[in-house]
């Protein structure tokens, strides 16, 4: 039994199954998202202090030129199947592939990077973050810099680093923190604070998009890609509902980046 609507549009919808499919799925995305940037707004204005200046912002701009290459490059792999040319067809959608593995390494690095970075907390209220040594033996020890943070703005011991870091001439410095002055401390993952707990939540969930998304193609790319031999117009719709996909979580990178790295 064949499935109809499968190439031509449907009377009542005016679209093929698959689309209509795709956009009430699409749907269900938005309602999720939806959700999860509710709860940031209003953990942030519930929060009497939030973190910034915590996340690599050129890595995410980078991602974000990244996934609009891909959407571009989707477009061009879905018009190449229209126009019948099928090798590039695979070739564009085999760049789409690349920058979707590319934008998961780059997050890969920017999630090693947080594993590596702690925060202590001291018993006075005070927070102090950076790449924590747990002995001598890890450090190379030179004069210890003493710096009292701004309780209200722990940034403000970050700037203070970066002004003496960022000299050429300037010595590897230690901030020695004495066990009986801390209260509690971890490095920067989901349990560190709120806001890394968001962060984390959502860029995760929307990196397993990215991941659906690369399988998806990459099965079209590789053997689905054998349905153009006998119903090409049939892949192209396919394609068009990945594409459709694809360009939806791009969509949510693009608010995703000002919202967690700028703001």
């Amino acid at each position: 039994m064949e499935i109809p609507y499968t190439v031509t549009a449907r009377p009542d919808t005016g679209l093929y199954n698959a689309k209509v499919g795709i956009w009430l799925f699409l749907a269900s995305e938005v309602m999720l998202f939806g959700g999860l940037f509710s709860a940031y707004i209003f953990l942030r204005l519930g929060a009497s202090h939030w973190p910034h200046h915590i996340l690599n912002v050129p890595m995410g701009l980078f991602n974000i030129m990244v996934l609009i290459s891909s959407s571009i490059t989707m477009v061009l792999a879905w018009a190449s199947l229209k126009m019948r040319e099928f090798a590039k067809y695979r070739q564009w959608l085999g760049v789409t592939l690349f920058c979707g593995v590319l934008f998961l390494s780059v997050k890969s690095v920017e999630y090693k990077d947080k594993f590596h970075h702690y925060g202590v907390i001291l018993k006075t209220g005070q927070e102090i973050t950076g790449h924590l040594a747990m002995s001598e033996e890890e450090a190379v020890r030179s004069d210890v810099l003493k710096i009292k943070p701004d309780p209200e703005n722990a940034g403000d011991f970050i700037y203070q680093l970066k002004s003496i870091f960022s000299k050429p001439e300037a010595e590897e410095k230690v901030l020695e923190i004495p066990k009986s002055e801390i209260r509690w401390w971890s490095n920067f993952v989901p349990k560190y604070n709120t806001y890394l707990a968001t962060y984390f939540t959502m860029t995760g969930i929307h990196a397993l998009h990215i991941l659906g998304g690369l399988l998806v193609l990459g099965y079209f790319w590789g053997p689905g890609a054998s349905l153009y031999r006998t119903n090409p117009e049939h892949l192209a719709n396919r394609v068009e509902v990945a594409g459709l996909f694809w360009h939806f979580v791009d969509l949510v990178w693009i608010f995703l980046f000002p919202t967690l790295y700028l703001f």
